[in-house]
């Protein structure tokens, strides 16, 4: 039977599982998809932690190690994920060296609380790069307006970053102009950047769920399932220019290596829509899809492998200008309110996964 994911990777689109659990890791889910299906990634934020950890027994045994030595909730967190970060890193090793440092990488988000904190943001991240300590990890970073300034200064540091929830084409190429400050900075303070690794995690169906409600609102339906796809191939085309040129290309006759887009939440939500939607439409070099295991199942039974990502762009330029002209704020939802709900929807995932942690260690410590 034919790989289609394989054949995707065939285009110079990487796979990564958006997703990671104690389970996943221990059973040889994920490393058969390493193995077999060439997923060369994994990313993971609070939703996806606070599943894992707050609703199985699966961290059970390490939940008892780590309660010997501390009951503090946020200290309990960060143990037990660095050691899903570092097992996931360690698996993905052999990608990352075949790929020279262009893929093989598990991420992990800073705390949702420090997004709107550009000292905060850049404090934390560095702490969790010294302490997960491992070269295949991006440290993902929410692309705030405040996430932009940290995002520049940690590329200047040496920090390999994942810059997470944009939704906007104009914050994406906002991110794209600060990773390239940030490597002109390096190379001004005479510091390497070939190993400087980056990507631009670009969401897609959360603009269709957003948009589709006002554009229902405002009677034209005909418009609804169309708005993610025009976003994402916009911003496509933002990263075929800005990563272009001569500017570029004195970095890049220096090592530097582009910031890839991530096309983030790739799972449709409506299900009227085909489940490989934001597979098949996005494919194309120098990208990456990061896939729940249900998409990743999907794309291999029934994904339509071909370069798709930068076609019909002046299409897409139309779509969204129709959006607009349908009575849609379409900057205000993608530049704000995608955002700010993004941005809280973590938040409370990190507090939930708090409160769970805390409720464990109690009732284990009361159970010994």
């Amino acid at each position: 039977m034919n790989n289609r994911l394989r054949e995707i990777e065939a285009l110079g689109q990487s796979i990564w599982l958006d997703n990671i659990s104690r389970e996943l890791l221990d059973d040889g889910i994920m490393a058969r998809l390493v193995e077999e299906d060439g997923i060369s990634g994994v990313t993971s934020n609070p939703t996806i932690f606070e599943k894992a950890m707050g609703h199985s027994d699966g961290y059970d045994d390490a939940f008892r190690e780590v309660i010997d030595e501390t009951e503090d909730p946020q200290e309990i967190f960060e143990r037990l994920a660095y050691l899903d970060i570092r097992d996931a890193a360690d698996l993905l090793r052999p990608a990352f060296e075949r790929t020279h440092g262009e893929d093989g990488y598990a991420s992990f988000e800073v705390p949702a609380s420090v997004a709107f904190d550009a000292r905060k943001t850049i404090e934390a991240a560095q702490r969790y790069k010294h302490e997960i300590d491992r070269p295949n990890v991006l440290i993902k970073i929410p692309g705030t307006g405040e996430g932009v300034e940290a995002f520049e200064e940690l590329t200047a540091l040496g920090a390999n970053v994942n810059v997470t929830l944009l939704f906007a084409v104009e914050r994406y190429e906002a991110i794209a102009e600060a990773f390239i400050r940030g490597l002109e900075r390096r190379v001004e303070n005479g510091e390497s950047i070939n190993e400087s690794a980056s990507v631009a995690s670009f969401f897609v169906s959360r603009v269709d769920t957003k948009v589709d409600k006002a554009l229902e609102l405002t009677g034209h339906e005909e418009l609804c399932g169309k708005a993610a796809v025009a976003n994402a191939k916009i911003a496509y085309e933002s990263f075929q220019r800005i990563f272009s040129g001569p500017r570029w290309e004195a970095l890049a006759s220096k090592g530097a290596r582009v910031q890839r887009p991530l096309w983030a939440s790739t799972s449709t939500k409506n299900p009227d829509y085909p489940d490989t939607l934001y597979v098949d439409e996005l494919i194309g070099p120098d990208t990456v899809n990061t896939m729940p295991e249900a998409t990743i199942e999907a794309a291999q039974e029934h994904a339509t492998p071909a370069r798709t990502v930068d076609r019909d762009v002046d299409q897409a330029h139309k779509l969204i200008e129709e959006v607009r002209a349908a009575g849609v704020d379409f900057d205000k939802l993608v530049l704000e309110e995608l955002v700010d709900e993004g941005v809280k929807s973590f938040s409370d995932s990190y507090e939930s996964l708090l409160d769970a942690i805390e409720d464990k260690a109690s009732q284990l410590v009361h159970a010994s």
